[in-house]
Order: C-alpha cells, then structure tokens, then sequence
C-alpha cells in the first residue's frame, strides 16, 4: 500500500493558519457615520435641536480603543478619559462642533450627537474624527446628511 506524502497536508495547515492570522490584524477602517435623528430639546431655559448619529462600522473597533486611558493627559478634570476621543466637525469649514473624551466601548458611538440652538442652521454635512491618543493614529468619516 503506497502512503500518501506528508507535505499537501503541511501545506494545507501553513495555508490555515496564515488565513487565520491576517484576518486577526485587518487594518482598523474610517468611520462610516450616518443621521438618525434631529429632535428639539431644552436645556437651561434654552431650545435646541439635537442631531444623533451612529457609526454603521463600529463593530470594527477594537474596545481597546475605547478603555479608560489614565496615562494620557486627562480631558478636563477627568483623569479616566478614554484612549481615544471623538469629534464632530463642520463638513464645509472643518471647525469644531463638540466633541466626547470619555466613551467606554465601541458600541457608544451608536449615540454620539451635537446640538444646535434652535432657528440656527446647521452645517449642511457634519463628520468625525477618532483621535487614538495612545497611537496618534485619526479616523475620518465620510461627510453626513445633517437633514433626514
């Protein structure tokens, strides 16, 4: 009985594990942010219009990313602010709208927002920016709808 050669089988295991092993480092993607909501709310006597969004990928982002950074500059007198921080920015002038330090996973950044006085227009397109403080690595989204 003539026995098979070892190496089809090696090679197959080496094909296995290189498989498995660039699925386990894939790149970390931009952002992919998208509108769910603009509703009114009041806030010390005020009116505003709150603009919610989610981040359709963040499943993609490691919860590392999000764990409470201690040794990083603190945001405020928060000295557990996360790694990494988001910011939301005026798609057409690039300025600041508002911005959160202390998001605990990746899942939060399915209730991310920034308001607006009421009567005041809006951008017309917003995004975001993930700043990894640990690495100096930003994430840019795409611009987003400010209008559903």
């Amino acid at each position: 009985m003539k026995q098979m050669p070892r190496w089809p089988l090696f090679t197959v295991g080496l094909l296995m594990i290189a498989s498995t092993s660039a699925s386990a480092f894939q790149p970390i993607p931009n952002p992919i942010l998208y509108l769910t909501s603009a509703v009114p709310y009041q806030a010390n006597g005020q009116n505003f219009i709150r603009y919610s969004y989610d981040v359709f990928n963040k499943d993609a982002y490691p919860a590392a990313m999000f764990a409470a950074a201690p040794s990083l500059p603190p945001c405020g007198s928060n000295t557990n602010a996360s790694r990494t921080w988001v910011d939301f920015y005026d798609g057409r002038t690039n300025r600041r709208l508002y911005g959160f330090c202390a998001l605990g996973s990746p899942s939060n950044l399915g209730s991310i927002w920034f308001a607006m006085p009421e009567g005041e227009v809006p951008p017309s397109y917003v995004y975001i920016e993930l700043n990894d403080r640990q690495t100096g690595t930003k994430y840019r989204s795409n611009l987003a709808d400010t209008v559903m």
